[in-house]
């Protein structure tokens, strides 16, 4: 069970970028699902969160441009980034809870996508 997280790259300020991060393996089903950043010598933040119910919250950083998405048939989570600023530069890393087989059975697990880095020049 993996999440492969793919969209980052270098940009300008006030560009747009798309991420996804698709969970691959044995899994259930998948409940919340979130985008988390680390900017460099900061820790990391939560971007964006949505639930298996289609609930979304932000960062009050990220409201009103960046919008969180998910496909449940595809098993994947979306981040659209709109008018990116220096300040969103970061490693970007996608989060989820899969219920997947375990050694005592079923259980809930979060899982993390390696990081896909995010760029905005100004």
């Amino acid at each position: 069970v993996q999440l492969q997280a793919s969209g980052g790259g270098l940009v300008q300020a006030g560009e747009s970028l798309r991420l996804s991060c698709a969970a691959s393996g044995i899994i259930f089903a998948i409940n919340a699902m979130a985008w988390y950043r680390q900017a460099p010598g900061k820790q990391r933040e939560l971007v964006a969160g949505v639930t298996s119910g289609g609930s979304t919250n932000y960062a009050d950083s990220v409201k009103g441009r960046f919008t969180i998405s998910r496909d449940n048939a595809k098993k994947t989570v979306y981040l659209q980034m709109n008018d990116l600023k220096a300040e969103d530069t970061a490693v970007y890393y996608c989060n989820a809870d899969l219920l997947v087989p375990g050694t005592e059975g079923l259980g809930v697990y979060p899982y993390w996508g390696q990081g896909t880095l995010v760029t905005v020049s100004s």
